[in-house]
């Protein structure tokens, strides 16, 4: 990691070009001796071919590693088992995340909930009311400590004493924390077992540029992304586009038709964003409100044997199809895992597949 480290420190070598870097060197050590013409055959282009060669002579793999430590930073790669799963599904993720706090959070279904900097009193009471049940709930609220929405939601998180991440548009060091005016709260969130995430490496301030590259993170790892507030052409309407075209859940808060921080949520509702009016509408439509609920149900797995991986997915489960995709969202397992999991249930009698992929509960 400690060259992985390295190269993500040069501007413009970003996560496709990177995949294409370490497919055909196999290992970041290899990339940074590379000459020139081995890493135009890796097929990253000329022009970042010589980024490469121009920038190592000026960059200490070693000292960029320490900065690291200083901080207590992890640097992973997309290869690293600690990846977030749903993170890895989606086109352009970053090869290399950063990651400061409890990795743990990263176990639990993950719900990001964004909307307007100037958030209005209604959009306050409702973000942090509904932070705060979902993290009852056992969810992980999901933003990006800006000033707003985003900072009402951490702090909804952490009435309940849940957990919550942050998605970072600048590097996790504490000199680069943004807003500087959040960097208690940054405290706060790793104190209280959250997460502090970014794609950048230290001393990368936030700039225009960092905030849509970073809401592409906050869509890519949860399960559904939660609109409160937002104006007409607000940032907000990114995450939630993205969210669309990776697949994920899209939800959106109503609000007066006289705001103007509720224009771009009712535009969503229009477009197909779920009207939500309260967490409830959240847990049913990604079935995150299905725990095994009376002691015959309860009997009836035990009489199973079900390992957890087993159980995991058997509890998500309904006499309703659920589609293997929407499973893979629900338990944050493997596609693979869950095909061979699928079938062990199938044959123990468990569960039944209903055609395209679709199962339910016996």
């Amino acid at each position: 990691m400690k060259h992985l480290n390295a190269l993500n420190t040069i501007y413009g070598l970003g996560g496709k070009k990177m995949k294409l870097l370490m497919n055909f060197f196999e290992t970041s050590e290899k990339i940074w001796q590379a000459p020139l013409a081995e890493l135009v055959k890796s097929g990253v282009g000329e022009k970042i071919a010589n980024k490469i060669v121009e920038a190592r002579p000026s960059i200490d793999p070693q000292a960029e590693w320490e900065k690291l430590e200083e901080e207590n930073i992890l640097a992973i790669s997309l290869t690293d088992p600690r990846y977030p799963t749903l993170l890895k599904q989606i086109p352009d993720n970053p090869y290399v995340i950063y990651m400061k706090g409890d990795l743990s959070c990263l176990d639990l279904p993950l719900i990001a909930i964004v909307g307007s900097r100037k958030l209005t009193d209604y959009g306050n009471r409702v973000t942090r009311g509904f932070a705060k049940e979902l993290a009852s709930n056992n969810i992980c609220v999901v933003s990006g400590l800006a000033f707003g929405i985003d900072a009402m939601a951490h702090r909804g998180a952490l009435d309940a004493k849940g957990r919550t991440i942050a998605v970072l548009g600048n590097s996790l060091d504490n000199e680069s924390i943004s807003p500087r005016s959040n960097f208690q709260l940054s405290e706060e969130i790793i104190s209280n077992g959250g997460l502090l995430i970014s794609e950048f490496p230290v001393k990368t301030t936030a700039d225009v540029w960092t905030f849509p590259a970073r809401n592409r993170i906050m869509a890519g790892m949860s399960l559904g992304t939660l609109v409160v507030e937002a104006a007409e052409k607000s940032g907000s309407l990114i995450t939630a586009n993205l969210a669309l075209d990776y697949n994920r859940e899209v939800f959106a808060i109503p609000g007066s038709i006289f705001s103007p921080q509720s224009v771009a949520t009712h535009k969503l509702i229009k477009a197909g964003a779920k009207l939500t009016t309260s967490v409830k509408d959240i847990l049913e439509e990604l079935r995150l409100d299905l725990p095994i609920a009376n002691e015959q149900i309860q009997q009836k797995s035990c009489n199973l044997n079900l390992n957890p991986q087993e159980e995991k997915i058997y509890n998500f489960l309904t006499h309703e199809s659920l589609h293997i995709d929407t499973i893979a969202k629900l338990t944050t397992l493997d596609t693979s895992t869950i095909s061979s999991i699928l079938a062990i249930l199938e044959i123990k009698g468990a569960i039944k597949n209903v055609g395209g992929q679709n199962y339910i509960k016996l």
